[in-house]
């Protein structure tokens, strides 16, 4: 208590308080730009603190982190594309809820969630790190390998009941992620002598490539005379988020901050796996499972409060371990060090003080991001007024000139397009670009850890049914595809019946 309120102290100074939502603004919109993630703000943003009080510095650096990860929502919803891979899953409802005119209504739960998820994930941070980070201690190459498995369960309910289609799309996602440097044996893998293909295909890249450029490509038939719609500043903002619509949000909205306070505590897996996880599992208990990736709000509230979840939580195992979490705690513990700040157990001991500001200030983010986002919405929501015509050629430009930010290298915004193309041809045959996705994210972490699993276990595929978390996972992703399959059989048997009557 004696930390906590000496943190509070140091937290009561009106350079912090003004800091935030600096922050915050910043990392809302370079997360709202495809191509230009939260990791790429706070590798920016770092130079500027050199002068700044640490406690400062670091809110900085957080509130971009934590806005960054609601920002990539805005344009996930409005335009079919999301800012970050933590803001992939959001596509499945928020879109299809912009295409029936419930945009604004889209933008508002995933403020509500992700201030919720971000919040309980910070009093996490605040009152469970040591506890929370000794059980992640426990997770090895086998834990993670199940893990993955797990999260490529996922691909058996975006499948649009066509898991052979679904599982098509995750092995074009898993080959696309072992283009590059093998990071085992140090070899290059499916890079044609291309000097350009040894550091892989970037995940950003990918998304760009998959859902804007294919999005504009499937309205190449767009006719600015018949098939624009006018539609009113009033109908917009008048659309609302209900009492009822609130309170089914409540369940997706805890199985999501769950979700993500779990999986962000575990290093090197993040918010994108842990929205794409409680995504799927609020929509495996949900009671009318048929309406989600149709516009369903409980969707976005599920997996905006899971990616914003995992902020607070990813910083768990780098402030008590020295481990961090993501890329983004990656790029936040170098900016600790740069402050005269080592994470580890000895921090605690040494800056208890500046540490728990941090913690207590991490809090104050969350509820920043609330009121920023708040006032924000109501303007960002109106690009869905923007001609399509005109709207294409400015998401165009951004894409490009964000996925030749990401590298500085022209191969990319090629890639881009290649991808673009690809998915177009995939979406005009019903395949679901998910499941491409899914693959692309996992198949590292699948792969690495299953070679090293085997590595430990001298070939033997025992260690993965003999270690207790990792069987734990293992089963949990059986059971999640056989009750999808089961589902699916008593869904085609009733259509059959529906047919002879």
């Amino acid at each position: 208590m004696d930390l906590i309120l000496s943190g509070l102290h140091i937290l009561l100074d009106w350079q912090i308080l003004l800091a935030i939502p600096v922050g915050l603004v910043v990392g809302i919109i370079v997360g709202a730009i495809p191509g230009l993630t939260s990791d790429l703000g706070i590798i920016l943003t770092i130079p500027l603190t050199y002068r700044m009080e640490p406690t400062v510095a670091i809110l900085v650096l957080l509130g971009i982190y934590v806005g960054g990860t609601y920002g990539g929502s805005i344009t996930a919803i409005l335009i079919n594309t999301p800012g970050t891979s933590a803001n992939a899953a959001s596509l499945f409802d928020g879109y299809p809820m912009t295409q029936k005119g419930e945009a604004f209504k889209a933008l508002t739960m995933a403020l509500y969630a992700s201030t919720i998820g971000g919040l309980l994930s910070a009093f996490a941070l605040l009152f469970f790190a040591p506890p929370i980070a000794k059980v992640t201690l426990l997770f090895g190459p086998a834990e993670y390998t199940a893990l993955a498995i797990f999260g490529l369960s996922v691909i058996a309910g975006v499948s649009n009941k066509s898991i052979l289609q679904g599982l098509i799309g995750a092995c074009i996602g898993i080959f696309v992620s072992t283009i590059g440097l093998d990071h085992i044996s140090g070899t290059m893998r499916f890079t044609f002598n291309n000097l350009q293909l040894r550091r892989g295909i970037d995940l950003i890249i990918a998304l760009i490539g998959l859902f804007a450029i294919s999005e504009i490509l499937m309205k190449a038939k767009y006719n600015p005379k018949t098939d624009r719609k006018i539609v009113s500043a009033s109908e917009i903002t008048g659309n609302k988020v209900t009492k009822e619509e609130y309170k089914r949000s409540r369940k997706p909205i805890a199985i999501g901050t769950i979700t993500g306070i779990i999986i962000g505590a575990t290093p090197g897996t993040g918010g994108g796996l842990a929205a794409f996880i409680a995504y799927n599992q609020t929509k495996q208990m949900s009671s009318h499972p048929e309406t989600f990736g149709k516009g369903e709000i409980e969707g976005v509230a599920a997996s905006e409060s899971a990616n914003n979840g995992a902020c607070g939580a990813t910083m768990i195992p780098m402030l008590t371990l020295g481990v961090p979490g993501d890329g983004a705690t990656a790029i936040l513990m170098g900016a600790f060090m740069i402050h005269g700040m080592v994470p580890g157990p000895m921090l605690f001991k040494e800056q208890g003080d500046i540490l728990y500001a941090i913690m207590l200030g991490l809090i104050v983010v969350n509820i920043s991001l609330w009121f920023v986002g708040k006032f924000f919405t109501r303007f960002y929501a109106h690009i869905t007024r923007v001609p399509f015509e005109l709207l294409a050629c400015i998401v165009l430009t951004f894409c490009a000139a964000g996925a030749y930010s990401t590298n500085n290298s022209l191969y990319d915004v090629y890639y881009i397009f290649i991808f673009g193309i690809l998915a177009f041809f995939m979406r005009l045959m019903d395949f679901q670009l998910v499941p491409v996705l899914l693959g692309i994210v996992l198949g590292p972490l699948a792969e690495m850890n299953f070679r090293r699993a085997l590595i430990l276990s001298d070939g033997s595929l025992s260690i993965f049914v003999t270690r207790p978390i990792s069987l734990a996972f293992l089963l949990i992703a059986f059971f999640s595809v056989l009750t999808f399959a089961i589902k699916n059989m008593k869904e085609a048997q009733k259509e059959r019946i529906q047919r002879r009557t």
